[in-house]
């Protein structure tokens, strides 16, 4: 099998199958909703997103649901369960009163969410009543305690997996903020005692306990009375969550999607200091770019997703080949064949750890430096013991003396410098805004960086400079435009919107698609008012005087033609080189670069879009071979 080295050393850092591109299933998350289902849940009505009263119960199912839709297209290897308490009907492994598992067929208890779930799901009030049914479960002369039988059978959900490779939590909704409080002292005590060892047995577990609290208009939820020793507040922490939980009903849905947006180990690598000395890191990937999901390709029968499966025939005998094939590559009339362990050792170019070369000032690493989106790392003492220790002091130190660390990252194939960049903890009334650690920066090579000469020639003729009105006009039309507080996070990209409110309605079987809203157009209320088209009308008449409208145009269609006139020309001299004609009938032309392959097709006026394959096949088709 011939070998192909643009397939065999292609970048990675472009891929988006790569690991910071997509989430892995090694970083999943089991989340086990736990919703309360007593009738106070179904008599205390709220102002709705619409202003309109609804129920608690009614809040808290359209919550869960829109956080299932949004975790079935970013997160696809999250598993989830839905857990009532205080129901009439019990249904759970453990044959616990007062316990109702929801969950539809072929699924699991705790699995990735349908569409078949979800559409379920947000139609459950209608049934609710009379399939499922609610009633106090925790009521005097009574040994029941539905809240302790619910973190039971969470937990017994959350069994599955190792919480090295996922993370595991509950999210708890009521609106009861003393459930024993009609119990008698010796009981309340009794049964408040075990539904706090009951939780403090799930922590000790892994499993993380969280809390959302419905409040009512005319009185707000005391989580000190209960639930603060349940999730494990004190001090200051109880303070600022008493404040969040006063929150009004409609952002339930905003703090949710907040706290499923957990940040996520991306990859350990160890970080080698000096010799004998190496620390262990977890990265993150504080941002990555936001793309479709891949195509998969499901069987029309079954809807099962299809495995793709390749076999070798031997030309000669017809039979399978069972080796493993071994690629070659042709040197001076010979093949040289290697082996996929060989092809893997090539391709292996560093061992994939961090190594520190040594410390810079903070004043040489500049701006443009940074050419792609920073990972931040921080240290775990999991397989090395005392690697938060090292780290601290290094942290501290780089800080103290206003240095960053050069180092020397070995990814597969594609290995380069980085800049660790201590970021010291930031707080705000008592919160933590940033937390300490480091950024690592990758530095480009000396390619990536061009000359401001090169692209803008500091000569008269070439580059025009403004006078004085000029620039005065262009910062008053500046000021009048100016986006006050602005952040890439406002704003949602409208092609993706609208990709995902498709597949959400044929998935749901909607009849209509959910309105997207495109925040990136252009303000053209803004933009009318008097004061902003006063002042673009006098930047133009500055600039370009009062024929702007036809200098403009022509100029653009000018410029436009002598660019393409000239791509077109060194294309047509490149071209030249080489005898086409004769490279098509021996079949070489797949020995060419596909830079001189486009240089062909652009002599020709031919689109230069696609692989290597496609561009000679584009050649061939021209030339009628």
């Amino acid at each position: 099998m011939d070998l192909d080295p643009e397939d065999v050393f292609k970048d990675e850092e472009d891929d988006p199958d790569n690991e910071f591109f997509q989430q892995s299933e090694g970083s999943k998350e089991y989340v086990v909703y736990l919703v309360d289902a007593s009738p106070k849940m179904f008599n205390t009505t709220c102002p709705g997103m619409d202003q309109k009263d609804e129920t608690h119960f009614h809040s808290t199912v359209s919550c869960i649901a829109e956080s299932l839709k949004t975790q079935i297209i970013s997160r696809t290897y999250d598993e989830v369960a839905i857990c009532f308490f205080n129901t009439r009907e019990k249904k759970n492994l453990q044959d616990l009163n007062g316990v109702f598992v929801f969950n539809v067929a072929e699924r699991e208890q705790l699995d990735r969410p349908t569409a078949r779930l979800i559409k379920e799901f947000d139609c459950i009030e209608e049934s609710f009543m009379r399939e499922i049914g609610s009633q106090y479960g925790i009521v005097p002369g009574s040994r029941e305690n539905s809240i302790y039988n619910a973190l039971w059978v969470a937990q017994a959900l959350l069994r599955k997996g190792s919480i090295k490779t996922a993370d595991k939590r509950i999210l708890l909704f009521t609106n009861e903020d003393d459930p024993f409080g009609g119990l008698q002292d010796a009981a309340k005590k009794d049964m408040t005692r075990t539904t706090l060892q009951r939780a403090k047995d799930a922590q000790d577990l892994g499993i993380s306990i969280e809390l959302l609290p419905l409040s009512s208009p005319d009185s707000e939820f005391n989580v000190s009375v209960f639930y603060a020793d349940l999730i494990g507040l004190d001090g200051q922490d109880l303070a600022q969550f008493t404040q969040s939980a006063s929150q009004k009903l409609e952002d339930m849905k905003d703090q949710l999607r907040k706290r499923m947006f957990t940040k996520r180990v991306i990859r350990k690598i160890a970080f080698h200091i000096a010799d004998g000395l190496s620390i262990e890191l977890n990265t993150y990937a504080l941002i990555r770019p936001t793309v479709p999901g891949a195509i998969t390709w499901l069987d029309s029968v079954t809807n099962h997703p299809l495995k793709i499966e390749r076999s070798l025939i031997c030309e000669d005998t017809g039979a399978l080949i069972q080796e493993r094939p071994k690629l070659f590559q042709p040197y001076r009339n010979e093949n040289v064949k290697f082996s996929p362990e060989e092809i893997a050792d090539i391709k292996r170019i560093s061992p994939g750890r961090l190594c520190l070369l040594g410390f810079k000032p903070l004043s040489c690493l500049k701006d443009y430096h940074n050419l792609r989106p920073s990972t931040f790392v921080y240290p775990s003492d999991q397989e090395v013991v005392g690697s938060t220790s090292v780290f601290i002091a290094l942290h501290r130190s780089m800080l103290r003396l206003k240095r960053f660390a050069v180092a020397f990252y070995g990814a597969a194939s594609h290995p380069q410098l980085v800049a660790l960049v201590a970021q010291d903890e930031v707080t705000s009334a008592g919160a933590q805004m940033e937390p300490p650690g480091m950024h690592m920066i990758y530095l480009p090579y000396s390619d990536d960086i061009r000359d401001e000469e090169e692209i803008f020639p500091d000569t008269e003729d070439d580059a025009p400079r403004a006078d004085e009105d000029q620039i005065q006009k262009a910062a008053a039309l500046i000021k009048r435009i100016y986006v006050k507080d602005f952040s890439t996070l406002q704003f949602a990209n409208p092609g993706l919107q609208r990709h995902y409110a498709v597949l959400q309605a044929l998935a749901l079987d909607e009849d209509d698609i959910p309105e997207t809203i495109d925040e990136t157009a252009p303000d053209e209320e803004g933009l009318a008012r008097p004061a902003v088209v006063k002042a673009i009308e006098e930047f133009k008449l500055s600039v370009y005087g009062d024929n702007y409208n036809e200098e403009s145009d022509n100029l653009g269609k000018e410029k436009a033609g002598e660019a393409s006139r000239k791509r077109k020309a060194i294309a047509e001299n490149a071209a030249k080189d080489f005898d086409w004609g004769v490279l098509a009938e021996k079949g070489q032309l797949n020995n060419l670069t596909v830079a001189a392959l486009k240089n062909y097709l652009t002599a020709h006026n031919l689109p230069v879009s696609g692989k290597k394959e496609a561009l000679i096949s584009r050649i061939l088709t021209h030339m009628g071979k």
